[in-house]
């Protein structure tokens, strides 16, 4: 009888751990994540019972294959090549998601590029490709879906933005602008969408320890540990932590603010 009794309490604390995770039940949409901080986020939040959908701009294996390990951790995936700096492929992506899973709780607007350019030869299709991807993108990305989380009067969405936006950086003038314009776009829909449950937060990572698929964006400096006063850079899944905690209920009371990921660098 005693041991009747106590199989029955671990089969409901078993059922209360598989109910445990802080994601359970939401839909989340990760940019950019093919590979790094994108799929470090997504493994994350499906660890924690997120379903999830894995976006890359043009490379369908690695959005298949980052889909495929998140299905390995029990939550459904869904893999979407679209260009977020394309309004109506945003539009179609979010329309599949909503489709598929009736609806969409978490946005984290990743994608972006980071070219390195002379602003005096800077072209006019340089600065749109650039404002394209990184704060057109965002803004496609959160038309479209707080469409939907409003409805449902709740939601999340996280941006990306990065350090440079806050130093400056020298050839980066149009990078540093662009992003810099999703702290602004943040703040706005912070505050006419938090009567709707809706919160609206923003990630700027330092010098993350990543793969660097285009290093001509680097002008041959790879970034390092250079001046962080934790004397390493961060890592992917810190990020990814990160984003978790903004998107859980732990940050309930957090909205409009921009979370400096950056071992403890300074900007002046």
């Amino acid at each position: 009888m005693v041991y009747i009794r106590y199989t029955r309490c671990i089969d409901v604390f078993s059922t209360k751990r598989g109910e445990m995770g802080k994601l359970d039940g939401k839909v989340t949409l990760v940019t950019g994540s093919g590979r790094n901080i994108g799929r470090a986020t997504i493994l994350k939040f499906a660890s924690e019972g997120a379903d999830v959908v894995v976006n890359a701009r043009t490379n369908k294996e690695e959005a298949d294959a980052v889909a495929e390990e998140a299905r390995a951790l029990g939550v459904r995936a869904l893999s979407i090549v679209a260009d977020v700096s394309d309004s109506s492929q945003v539009s179609s992506m979010i329309s599949q998601i909503v489709n598929e899973f009736g609806k969409i709780d978490i946005l984290v607007s990743n994608a972006a590029i980071r070219p390195h350019d002379n602003f005096t030869e800077l072209t006019l299709e340089d600065w749109e490709r650039v404002r394209g991807v990184v704060l057109d993108g965002a803004f496609y990305l959160a038309w479209e879906s707080l469409k939907h989380m409003s409805a449902q009067e709740s939601g999340n969405i996280i941006f990306f933005t990065g350090e440079g936006a806050f130093l400056g950086s020298a050839k980066r003038a149009h990078v540093s602008a662009a992003k810099m314009g999703l702290v602004g776009l943040a703040r706005g829909l912070a505050s006419e969408f938090a009567p709707k449950n809706i919160r609206v937060n923003v990630v700027s990572p330092g010098s993350i320890d990543t793969v660097r698929a285009n290093p001509e964006w680097y002008l041959g400096r790879v970034p390092d540990h250079s001046g962080i006063p934790l004397g390493r850079q961060g890592k992917v899944e810190e990020l990814a932590a990160t984003c978790l905690f903004l998107a859980s209920d732990d940050a309930g009371y957090i909205t409009g603010q921009t979370i400096h990921v950056n071992g403890g660098a300074l900007y002046h």
